[in-house]
């Protein structure tokens, strides 16, 4: 740590930025390879039979990137990732074709002790599009109960990639969502219906969705957070601005989750990309924390929050347990920004602050390269580059 604060105190300050942009580049790549969980929904037809509606990228189930990996680029498997992403809807079916017994044995329905034998019945992937942008693809799967099954366990092999498995209500909610990140069988879930879930185990699961969404995989709300910190990494205005973010997030949140607002991502998302940027601006422009600065932070907060709820509304909350999810989730996002607050000060912060090369040295230079990196995302989320 030390050495490398001695290179860079030696390097003329538009080297430091230059290496920081590297990093942060390299960091954004996961992004456009981040491994989003397979989106299963479980439902019972009454007549002795049981369905699954999957919704995943299939190339990584394909490549077999697995849990272990947020990032595909991280596994061994990269090149033949990427190969299948440049794959037309017949050629990726094709490869899917012959990858179908291998599929089959890592979904499993158990009922009774009995592995339901599973048949895929309806296969739908979407044309290559924009390659640095994953595509869904969606599978439906069918096979038959055991006489006298009254739950079933569902797991996914974690070498296709982590899993949120879902019962829908018939009214547009699901009495029953969990995330399983390592392959471990979900609990056992009632043929009859009803959550087979504590509001302590949703607020537990929760908690891990709340700051995996933050660490690794928010690397947006990550250079929002570290933005804040670059201006003044002094302890109380920090938590005076976490705290106003937490409490502006955690309404929209809230807010969007009940239905009472709603913005597409289309438009929150360049929105997220542009705050990032003010904060850099403001990084950049001034020296000193203003009063106002926390007021702005809160209004951000308000546009996170609905990046957020776009993240549950897919999991999906079960109306039994929406409270003790929502606080889970809020808990953990905000974990999740404290671990990245903690690990500023401890590399930055608690070392250097007090330096009289401090701001010409690292706030300016980091707030160059998120604020380029943020404006980057801006035209991308906007389509200017299409």
């Amino acid at each position: 740590m030390h050495l490398f604060f001695r290179l860079t105190h030696r390097m003329p300050g538009h080297w430091v930025m230059v290496l920081v942009m590297a990093l942060l580049l390299a960091a954004s790549g996961a992004r456009s390879h981040e491994i989003r969980p397979a989106i299963v929904d479980l439902t019972f037809a009454g007549d002795g039979t049981v369905r699954l509606d999957m919704s995943l990228i299939l190339e990584a189930a394909l490549a077999e990137i697995g849990v272990e990996h947020s990032d595909s680029d991280d596994s061994p498997n990269a090149r033949r990732y990427n190969d299948l992403r440049g794959l037309d809807e017949a050629a990726l079916a094709a490869e899917f074709e012959r990858f179908t017994a291998r599929f089959l044995e890592g979904v499993r329905l158990v009922a009774a002790e009995e592995t339901i034998a599973l048949e895929i019945v309806e296969i739908g992937i979407e044309p290559v599009g924009d390659t640095n942008f994953a595509r869904l693809s969606r599978i439906t799967l069918s096979g038959a109960l055991p006489r006298g099954a009254t739950a079933v366990t569902y797991s996914f092999d974690p070498a296709f990639g982590p899993s949120v498995i879902r019962v829908p209500d018939g009214q547009g909610a699901y009495s029953y969502s969990v995330y399983l990140d390592d392959g471990s069988p979900s609990a056992a879930i009632p043929v009859a219906g009803g959550s087979a879930l504590s509001a302590g185990q949703v607020f537990v699961d929760y908690i891990g969705v709340g700051f995996t969404h933050i660490v690794p995989k928010g690397l947006d709300h990550i250079l929002f957070v570290v933005g804040l910190f670059l201006l003044s990494p002094r302890l109380k205005p920090l938590v005076i601005q976490i705290t106003a973010f937490t409490v502006a997030h955690s309404v929209t949140l809230a807010l969007a989750m009940l239905g009472v607002i709603s913005l597409p991502a289309s438009i929150v998302e360049p929105l997220i990309a542009l705050s990032i940027v003010y904060i850099a601006i403001e990084n950049l422009a001034t020296n000193r924390l203003s009063p106002w600065r926390p007021f702005v932070v809160f209004g951000f907060g308000l546009l996170h929050g609905l990046g957020f709820a776009g993240v549950l509304t897919e999991f999906g909350l079960s109306p039994a347990h929406f409270v003790s999810g929502l606080i889970g989730f809020n808990v953990g996002v905000e974990a999740g920004q404290l671990a990245v607050v903690a690990a500023c000060y401890a590399l930055l912060g608690a070392w250097f602050s007090d330096r009289s090369w401090y701001r010409a040295r690292v706030t300016t230079p980091m707030s160059l390269a998120i604020g380029g990196m943020a404006l980057w995302w801006v035209v991308e989320r906007t389509g200017l580059m299409a």
